[in-house]
Formats: structure tokens, sequence, C-alpha cells
């Protein structure tokens, strides 16, 4: 059982910070909502390592709007949903493609300078959109641009104030109200952080898996903390795998981002062969979870840990030009983008699944949000499209803040107190041994192709882990390690209740889609274990 607390406390002995607006985590969904939240708020934000650690800074193809006067939001609505596999909202798809403009207007107001061509946004195209409508900077740094101009604005907001090297142990609740957070300080001492909205932009869970185009920071911290506190975890099955990773030795698992096969990169197996055109008439464009299993294919076949892209038929300019941070990145492992074929497998990229919102952003436990890759808004469905995650964090971002104007102020401070007295003093085993065993479980049971008698197996080697539980947690990695078990569970146990493949959700002992019974969403509750929710219910 996964306790509500992970540490012993009592709030009457502990220290006390009051805020308004609390947010936990950096990246585009924390930098631009704590921004827009000081416009009328004081906001406290809380990061793990620094404001420029995280996924954001590493995204590089772009963020999805309809700029462009060919394009329409019917076509990005059309987009959306068909990546989504019948699992997307359709209200909150809605949303995200009208109000993103809007945001990318915001964007920009707060600094971020994107590409231009002849005075106009420059536009690309990623798998499973039908128009150019990418907008991105510095041609594949469009994440570090964003974090660099809005992380800025932060420093500069007299309203915000930024706690670095903190790590939120736990939300404090009380009759399904939020009242704040445990915060552990770099000093190994806690704090209680008494806030009138608290707001989760943790990021991701890419760290789940062996290999990941995802920091180190992407624990699931968020999703678990909510989890803990009672709010509904939804769609943890669906893991996006990004198709086309640097696979090199000694390189780390480098994005290379969609937009390069976007502007006409090919793949080819270990022999050559061009081999999309036998999985999918969109080809190299097809969704993101056809191409990953097309690639996982073909290395089967020819028995490879890798394929190519092949970039060659541009000229060295071009790529230079339009792919700068691959370009250079690949080249200090020896490897020219504009002459070699440089090979790919693919890694864990984006978690579809999270703690579940409304419209706003606004969790079942009141008080509490959740914006960016943490949440589960229902925009993504079962496959995120690409260059969308960005366009929802601001989108649903703005909302969340119409939504924290309506709060009325906290009244009082509950009586709370975690126990701990069962627990014993500490770990046997080394933390980052117990780290490696659970991402090497998930990537060989839970990776890109699934079976029943896979993920039992994978989810009883998981539960031998849950000794964790009972010893007494003090370190940042140790709350980490507990998060990811957490996270890893649920994803385990999601993957073995749907039996379907879906999206980014693909099982070899059920290959076909099921509407007539799969259409709807697996959701955990801590307190209610699991259920089913129809497509209309969550």
């Amino acid at each position: 059982m996964i306790p509500r607390y992970l540490v012993d406390f009592d709030l009457n002995e502990l220290p006390q910070v009051h805020t308004d607006v609390m947010v936990i985590g950096a990246g585009i969904a924390g930098l631009f909502t704590a921004i827009k939240a000081s416009e009328s708020h004081k906001v406290l934000m809380i990061t793990k390592k620094s404001l420029l650690d995280s996924n954001t800074r590493y995204a590089q193809g772009g963020i999805a709007a309809v700029i462009s006067d060919e394009d329409s939001p019917a076509y990005h609505i059309q987009d959306t949903l068909m990546a989504g596999a019948g699992l997307c909202s359709p209200s909150a798809v809605d949303v995200l493609v009208h109000e993103g403009p809007a945001g990318v207007q915001d964007l920009i107001r707060m600094g971020t300078q994107f590409d231009l061509e002849n005075g106009e946004f420059a536009l690309t195209k990623e798998g499973a959109h039908s128009q150019r409508r990418i907008l991105h900077a510095h041609g594949d740094a469009t994440g570090a641009e964003i974090v660099r101009a809005l992380s800025e604005k932060t420093k500069q907001d007299p309203n915000i104030e930024v706690w670095d090297d903190h790590f939120v142990i736990d939300l404090i609740t009380e009759n399904g109200e939020c009242f704040g957070a445990l915060v552990q300080k770099p000093d190994g001492h806690k704090v209680f952080v008494r806030a009138n909205a608290t707001i989760l932009c943790t990021g991701g869970a890419g760290q789940l898996f062996r290999y990941t185009t995802n920091p180190d920071i992407a624990t699931a911290d968020g999703v678990a903390i909510a989890y803990r506190a009672g709010a509904l975890v939804k769609d943890m099955e669906f893991v996006q795998f990004h198709p086309t990773a640097l696979c090199y030795p000694g390189a780390p698992r480098f994005l290379v981002s969609e937009a390069v096969r976007g502007e006409g990169a090919v793949l080819r197996n270990i022999n050559g062969e061009r081999f999309m055109e036998r999985y999918d008439p969109l080809l190299e464009l097809a969704p993101r979870d056809i191409v990953a299993r097309a690639i996982v294919n073909e290395m089967e076949l020819t028995k490879s840990t890798f394929v190519y892209i092949d970039f060659t038929h541009e000229s060295e300019e071009t790529v230079k030009h339009r792919f700068p941070t691959i370009y250079e990145f690949c080249l200090n492992y020896g490897l020219d983008l504009s002459s070699d074929w440089i090979p790919v497998a693919p890694a864990a990229h984006y978690m579809m699944g999270g703690v579940h919102t409304d419209l706003y952003g606004e969790t079942e436990v009141r008080r509490l949000f959740a914006c960016g890759e943490v949440s589960s808004t229902g925009v993504h469905g079962a496959n995120r499209l690409a260059s969308n995650s960005l366009s929802e964090a601001i989108v649903f971002g703005r909302r969340i803040v119409e939504r924290i104007q309506q709060l009325e102020p906290l009244q009082y401070t509950p009586a709370v107190s975690g126990d701990c007295t069962a627990r014993t003093e500490h770990a046997k085993q080394p933390i980052v041994e117990k780290k490696l065993k659970l991402q090497k479980v998930m990537l060989r049971y839970a990776g890109l192709k699934r079976t029943a008698s896979g993920l039992e197996k994978g989810h009883e080697e998981l539960k031998r882990q849950l000794s964790i539980f009972d010893t007494c947690l003090s370190k940042r990695e140790e709350y980490e390690f507990a998060n990811m078990l957490t996270c890893a569970l649920l994803t385990m146990q999601a993957a073995i209740i749907r039996e379907e493949s879906r999206g980014g959700h693909y099982r070899e002992d059920f290959p076909q889609k099921d509407d007539l019974n799969w259409r709807k969403h697996t959701v955990f509750s801590r307190e209610q274990g699991i259920t089913e929710g129809h497509i209309d219910d969550v």
C-alpha cells in the first residue's frame, strides 16, 4: 500500500511560510503560470534543481499553433484527435486549438523570439500534422529559448520568489482541500508552505525507463504526490517513445527532432533500405507510436540495435542553419548530420497520462492544480500530437490563473501530521541500484511492445521494491525513487488492465484497437483503487 505521507512530521512543530500561489516545478508550465499569476498574486516558485532545468529546455521541434492563413483550427483539431486515437477530450482539444495562438502572443510579449522568414513566422511541419504550424526558435532550440525568456522575466518579477534546490515531499490536505506542501530545504530541514493555491508543474516521468530523452530530474514526482494526496491519476499506460533518439556508443539518448523528418529526412534500416512504406502511408511522418514500433520491428528483423536517419539530401548550409543544436551535438561524437546517416532508436519521451484535471487545470482536490506534462487535461488522448505539449502548458496555465482569481482565502491551517513510527532506519540497498533495476524492468516489460505475461512479471518485480515505503526517507534521491516506484506500479497496472492496442500502448497479445470495450480511460485513486471511466465520464 502506498502511504499517505512519505515522512514523519507535525505541522505544529514546523516553521511556516505563507504565499498566495505556490508553483512546484519550472519548465514552460511553471514559468508561464507563475508570471501570469504574479500579475495579481504573490507567487512562490519551488524547483528541485533550478529554473533552467526542465524537459522544456530540451524541446527542439517547437510549439504548435494555428498561425498561417492556409491553416485553420478545424485542421489542428482533426490532427490532434487523429493522433489521440479516440481518447482525446474534444472540449479540451477545442480549448487548446482556439486559445493556443493567443498564448503564443503572450510568450512573445514575455520575450520569446521565434524564427522569422521574410518578416513572418517560420513554420515547419511534424509527424501527423496536415499543415505547417510549428513555430520554432534558433532552428532547433525552441525550448531553450522559451526557458531563457521566461526565466529572465521571472527573475525580474518582484511578485515571484524562487526557491532553487528545494524538494516538495508531499501536499498537505484535509477534507479534500489542499493547504500547501511539506518542503525540504537544501540543508535537510523541513518547512510547511501554506498556499491559497498550489500548482503542480513538475514535468514528466522519462526516468522510469532505462533509455529516455528526458533529463535526470524527470522522476514522476508530481503524479506521485498528487496520487498520495487523493487526486485522480489517469491513462498512465500511455507512454510516448520518441522514434529517433541518438543511439551511439558513449553518447546520451539525445533527441533528433521530429522536425528533421518534417523537413524531408528518411529512415533506413542497417541494410540501407527505406522501410516506412511497409508500415504507414504517411511514411516517416506517421504518428510517433507507429514510427517507433516500425523502427523496433526493423531492428528485430535485421538483428540491430538501431536504424539510420538520413538527412544527407540537404546541403550542409541548410542543415547547420535549421538544426544547429542537433548538428553540433552529433559532431561532438564524430557524426555529421549533413553527410552521415545518424544511428537512432526509440527512447521514452513523454507521458500522455497524469493527474486528471478539468478544463481549468483543477484536480479533484480543491485548490490543487496541475499544468503541463504532469497533468492529464484530455488534450493528448492515447498519443500526443507533436509540439502540442508546449501549447497545452500555456493555454491551461492561463486558465488556471483565471480559476485562482475566484478562490476565497484559506481560513485556517489544519492540524496534520505524518506518522512513520513503524518505519525502519533506512534502505539497505543503495538507491542507485534500486533505480537502475526499476528502469530495466520498465524497459523490458512496459516498453514499446507489451504482453500480459511480461506485464504481470514486471508488476511482481516492482512490488518487491515496496519495502522502500517502510523505511525512513530523508534524501532527495530516496523521495524520487519512492515517487518513481509509485508511478511505475500505476503504469504497469494500467497496461495490464487495457487489453487492446491504442496510441502509445501496444499489446502484442491484443494488437487491435477495441473501441467497443476500451474507448474509456483507466483511472486510479489511492483511496478507491482502480476504476474504469468511460470517455464522457472524465
